[in-house]
């Protein structure tokens, strides 16, 4: 047993599909399954079960899962103490910022922590949210700045700031008089949206679903900013978080907010393991709330 073996373990067990687990890990699947029967026969143990087309971790697996992430943990401070002897103190930080996060904040942001913390390398990666969890469950990023409540069990979360859904049309759209608009009028409106991957589009549909509704959707695109120059020239409406105005040169777009219920949005600092980013979280907390 090596500790490459068991964050692999880790992988699949919290995945609990050989498939998943090798895509965030960046390794083929029958690698992955290669690892795991060799971990099993060090251990002999067995520590997973097949269950359709997934995965039923065994009493073992479950006992083995604590005392793995233990032992990762461990060994990752391990590795950033010795590194102060090197000369090599980590001071690279890796963000996953939302695409309205990215207008609004990350600038800001940038500016304070560079004289803050200068000797930091910081990488910015624009995400969806979904994208943004995948890859703090994968450690490839230290803290995202996304949507709350995290979906995966794992993470956890701090509010930042609440945003709300609003309808976005443009001039010359049959709304553009109302100043606010009912989500039953909205949800009448032939619809561009983000794709199904993204949360907005998943909270809407989720709102129009209790309603017994479903969008009436023409057209998908993948960034906001596309879906905002798109939208004068195809008479489509489209929701968004408010703060996406801040994407957009455009002042001739019509925000409307959406009532009848409103529809909001929390946004917050997302991480996987609160005592190793303790220090990060509380700067990039005092900055943001500058």
């Amino acid at each position: 047993m090596d500790l490459r073996q068991l964050r692999y373990f880790v992988a699949l067990y919290e995945e609990a599909h050989v498939g998943r687990a090798a895509e965030r890990l960046c390794l083929s699947q029958p690698a992955l399954s290669q690892q795991m029967r060799h971990l099993q026969e060090n251990l002999q143990v067995e520590l997973f079960q097949r269950q359709g087309r997934g995965l039923s971790p065994t009493l073992a697996a479950h006992s083995l899962y604590g005392h793995a992430r233990e032992l990762l943990r461990a060994a990752e401070r391990t590795r950033e103490a010795l590194q102060v002897f090197r000369g090599q103190a980590s001071q690279t930080l890796a963000l996953g910022v939302l695409q309205t996060v990215n207008a609004s904040l990350v600038p800001a942001l940038l500016e304070r922590l560079q004289q803050r913390q200068p000797h930091w390398l910081v990488q910015i990666h624009e995400l969806s949210a979904a994208e943004i969890e995948r890859r703090l469950l994968a450690g490839s990023l230290d803290i995202g700045i996304s949507y709350l409540p995290p979906r995966q069990a794992a993470l956890h979360g701090q509010l930042l700031y609440e945003d709300e859904l609003q309808l976005v049309v443009a001039p010359g759209h049959a709304l553009q008089a109302f100043r606010k608009v009912s989500l039953a009028q909205a949800a009448e409106q032939p619809m561009l949206l983000l794709g199904e991957e993204f949360r907005v589009r998943q909270v809407w549909q989720e709102q129009l679903a209790r309603e017994g509704r479903r969008p009436r959707l023409r057209a998908e695109l993948n960034h906001i900013a596309g879906i905002l120059d798109s939208l004068a020239h195809t008479g489509l409406a489209s929701v968004l978080p408010a703060r996406a105005q801040r994407l957009h040169a455009n002042q001739q777009l019509l925000w409307k907010p959406i009532s009848e219920p409103p529809i909001a949005l929390q946004v917050g600092l997302l991480y996987r393991d609160s005592q190793r980013q303790q220090a990060s979280l509380a700067l990039l907390r005092a900055l943001l709330e500058d």
